[in-house]
This record gives C-alpha cells, structure tokens and sequence, in this order.
C-alpha cells in the first residue's frame, strides 16, 4: 500500500506590493510565521577526554595588551617598557648562546657545543627577562609619579610650600624657615 499525501493547495505567489500591504500572510523565503514556536539548538555535550573550548582558555589568560587584574600598573601595558622588555629578551638569548657556545669549543664535541650554547641561551633569555621586567616595574612606577607631580604643579602653581610638599619632608622645613620672619 502507498500513503498519498494530503492534497495541498496551489501555493499563489503575490505581487509584491499585495505581499506588503497583508501582514498576515508572508512569502515562503521569509521563514516560518511569526506565532510558530522558536527552536533552539542545545550545545553538544562533549566526549570524554575532548579538549576544551578555546574561549574558556581566552578568558582565563586574558588577552595581549589588556591589563591584569592585580594592582598596579603592568610592564606589558606600557608600550616602551614591552619593546624594551623584548629587545633584552632577544639579545640576552642570542649573547648566552654565542658566549655559551664560544666557552665550549674547545673543550667538547661538537654535538655537546651545541646543546650547552642552547641551554645558555635559554638561561641567558630567562634572566635578561627577569632583570628588564624588574626594572622596567621601577621606572614605570617612577614616571607615574613624576607625571603626578608635574599635573599638580600645573594644577596649583604658587608659593614654593606647593612645591616642598610634593618634595619631601626635609624640603618643606626649609621653605618653612625662609617663609617665616
């Protein structure tokens, strides 16, 4: 036995203009009628020992160049103390390898050389790292603070005292002694 399908009415395309002014009726290409009930698809359950998403692993280690959530300013925000921070990086690395490698010539096999200038080039890397972030913390703590103080000068220009203030204590008992009589 075959099942027949229902008889259908001929489908009768409108003019668009006849389309426009029934807002009851829509055209086929436009999708299902408005009162039809809204699917959603539920994200795939994931197979045991599947690798996570890349947007949660985004998330956890921010992006480059936003800042970190601890306090303070970052190095990596900067945009000399980074360049700097990578200029040391490279020419840490390349001196402990060539230096590394010089130091091992003689001594060892070639093989041997090799692997020894590439670890010295690692330590070298790491430690030419370390220094430059270590410094580059201080100095850009030092310019946020003489930025500081050049805005409140700016802000409060006046008698010396303003000054002292921001000078240190020593500073304003001496302009303290020349202000009064």
């Amino acid at each position: 036995m075959a099942t027949e399908a229902p008889p259908q009415a001929p489908e009768t395309e409108l003019p668009a203009t006849a389309a426009a002014s029934t807002p009851d009726r829509s055209p086929v290409a436009d999708g299902p009628p408005k009162d039809a009930p809204i699917k959603v698809k539920e994200p795939k359950k994931e197979a045991k020992g599947s690798k996570k998403p890349k947007a949660s692993k985004e998330k956890a280690k921010g992006k480059k160049g936003e800042e970190s959530t601890a306090e303070g300013p970052s190095v990596a925000a900067h945009p000399r103390a980074a360049r700097q921070v990578a200029r040391a990086k490279g020419w840490g690395g390349l001196v402990g390898f060539v230096l590394g490698g010089y130091l091992s010539l003689p001594t060892h096999t070639f093989a041997e050389t090799g692997a020894r200038a590439i670890a010295a080039g690692v330590v070298c890397y790491l430690v030419a790292w370390a220094g430059a972030v270590f410094a580059w913390r201080h100095l850009v703590v030092l310019e946020i603070k003489g930025r500081e103080q050049q805005l409140l000068a700016a802000a409060y220009p006046g008698p010396p005292e303003s000054a002292a203030l921001t000078a240190g204590p020593a500073s304003a008992e001496l302009a303290r002694a020349r202000t009064t009589p």
